[in-house]
């Protein structure tokens, strides 16, 4: 039960001791070889390019905690009590063992769960394991045919493990803590444990995803790759079956972890009676700029510090009703070609660990809502189909790409310092003829207003390439709120950011144990 002491800051250049030596100071507590003090989260404050620093919560564990934090008055002190996660014992192996569709992060800890439980779940995933499918989305980049079943979008570990692997949430969920122990047990490096902001990095996060598919294969559970599911059987308003790649098998409780990129799967889902409605998503572009700019503009004199590593950033401008903003940064990252159907382009960002390359890149997107589509999920999805094929001709079938002094200003869209790293290879194009009028114009505003928080960010040499897409689920399958079970369908648990419940790892990871946990309780 360590004592939390947090908003404790020290320079960059300062050690991490510094920081433990004013903790203890504020508590009053002598250093010695009983007292135990370590790092339990840390952020980079920049908003003061003259004085970035380090802000630290430190935990002090040591003889007589309660009465050291009950005397002390600060408002940064707590006493933090932690709960060991306990997952419940099925006492009797179910008679239906539990269908989880999809193996991203959702469907991988709502899996590790109930196999933890003794419930030997049943993992069906449309795409490859992580390695198979590594090498067709290698291929897919360096100019091959695309595998419309294994790809950024499918296969095992879901569209994270082809990103940066980012766990930052806004969610307070004590799951998390579940979550990222349980990453860090399964190899994730042991600063995610720590760091305001973690990640696990795409050259990491594979072994990661491996280690949990064996955990939950030891316990009892089953993964079948390549192996589509293309319809679930409802009798009575009660989900009985799954068919997969044309057999069926009984299925009594399911969770629906396909991801936001199931179309065919919500297509198949308005047949049987879910129901479901439009959701907020955004669409526009990925942006690079030099990384060594974003660390001036963000770090100042403390640019090349290496204990702040590469900068991030994060923006927001609401602009004639819309909302322009910055999503799934990637310091020192790549775009990355993520289409799952062919004659289309989709971007996205991804890093390695390390964070170590020339180019840092964003989402920069624009909000849509349900209106814009007379609340229709269905017409919200062609909108992004029709972007994502005309994005393909407008290209030539490579990515178009426009400067931002093009896209801003008109003219040629050389590009010069920042080299586009869309690994297909771009073609020069005015995006303005990719998008309606109205989100064109909110991607330029927002442009404008970022440059006066971040210096640079509208540097004509910046690169624009497009389309981004794939933000979020356009689709919600609504769900009943006390049982998570969707609407109309008994025994069907629509789950994380496909079914419109999560927007990143972390939260999909959490809904994954939630429904989960709802699954268990119908066993006991």
């Amino acid at each position: 039960m360590p004592i939390i002491v947090s908003e404790i800051r020290i320079l960059p250049d300062e050690p991490r001791e510094k920081a433990f030596e004013k903790a203890l100071s504020l508590l009053r507590v002598k250093p010695s070889p009983s007292v135990k003090t370590e790092i339990a989260k840390i952020s980079v404050d920049a908003r003061h390019k003259d004085r970035v620093s380090l802000v630290c919560s430190v935990a002090v564990s040591c003889d007589g905690e309660e009465k050291i934090a009950e005397r002390s008055k600060a408002k940064n002190v707590v006493l933090r009590k932690i709960s060991p996660e306990i997952i419940p014992v099925l006492k009797n192996e179910p008679k239906s063992r539990p269908v989880i569709i999809g193996f991203g992060p959702a469907g991988m800890f709502a899996g590790l769960y109930l196999a933890r439980a003794g419930a030997r779940p049943i993992i069906f995933e449309r795409g490859a394991a992580v390695d198979e499918r590594a090498s067709a989305v290698e291929n897919y980049w360096n100019g091959g045919k695309l595998d419309e079943r294994s790809n950024v979008q499918f296969g095992e570990g879901g569209a994270g493990t082809f990103s940066d692997g980012k766990l930052t949430t806004r969610i307070n969920d004590p799951r998390c803590d579940f979550i990222l122990k349980e990453l860090e047990k399964h190899g994730a490096p042991s600063e995610i444990l720590t760091k305001a902001k973690p990640h696990i990095g795409t050259d990491r996060l594979r072994g990661v995803v491996k280690s949990i598919r064996e955990e939950i294969i030891s316990l009892g559970g089953e993964l079948h790759f390549l192996s589509e599911v293309t319809d679930i059987g409802v009798k009575n308003g009660k989900a009985v079956s799954v068919t997969v790649n044309g057999d069926s098998f009984p299925a009594e409780n399911i969770i629906l972890a396909a991801g936001h990129s199931a179309r065919d799967t919500f297509a198949m889902l308005k047949t049987k009676g879910a129901l479901m409605e439009a959701k907020p998503f955004s669409v526009g572009v990925r942006i690079e700029h030099l990384q060594s700019d974003i660390n001036r503009a963000q770090y100042g004199k403390y640019a090349e510090n290496p204990a702040l590593g590469a900068a991030d950033y994060q923006l927001s401008y609401q602009v004639d009703g819309r909302c322009a903003y910055t999503f799934c940064m990637c310091p020192g990252g790549y775009v990355v070609p993520s289409a799952n159907k062919a004659e289309t382009v989709v971007t996205n960002g991804m890093s390695c660990f390390a964070r170590d390359g020339k180019n840092a890149n964003a989402a920069l997107v624009c909000s849509v809502s349900a209106d814009d589509f007379g609340g229709d999920p269905f017409k919200a999805m062609a909108f992004q189909e029709q972007l994502e094929h005309s994005a393909y001709l407008l290209g030539g079938g490579k990515a178009p790409a426009e400067t931002v002094g093009s896209f801003l200003n008109g003219g040629a869209a050389e590009f010069g310092k920042v080299e586009p790293t869309y690994a297909r290879g771009v073609s020069e194009a005015s995006l303005a003829e990719l998008f309606p009028g109205e989100i064109t114009s909110v991607l330029k505003k927002g442009i404008l207003q970022f440059d006066r928080k971040l210096r640079g960010f509208a540097d004509p040499e910046a690169v624009l390439t497009g389309p981004e897409t794939r933000t979020s689920s356009p689709v919600r399958i609504v769900r009943n709120k006390d049982s998570l079970e969707a609407v109309g369908i008994d025994g069907l648990f629509p789950c994380a950011e496909g079914a419109g419940y999560a927007g990143g790892i972390m939260s999909a990871a959490a809904d994954g144990v939630r429904c989960a946990e709802m699954v268990l309780k119908k066993y006991m």
